[in-house]
């Protein structure tokens, strides 16, 4: 899938790897900004109550 995606990017080397970088971090920003916020409240890790004996 990489080198699918490596393959298609047009430019020099340099573009590339700039390209390459921004698909990244888009990438990245869109799971932290939309996703990760969306599936916080159906993960199982907000029960952290420690009940008194």
């Amino acid at each position: 899938m990489y080198g699918w995606i490596w393959r298609h990017l047009p430019g020099p080397l340099a573009v590339r790897v700039l390209t390459a970088a921004v698909l990244v971090l888009g990438v990245v920003a869109l799971l932290m900004f939309v996703v990760f916020p969306w599936a916080e409240p159906m993960l199982p890790f907000n029960d952290v109550a420690v009940e008194p004996e």
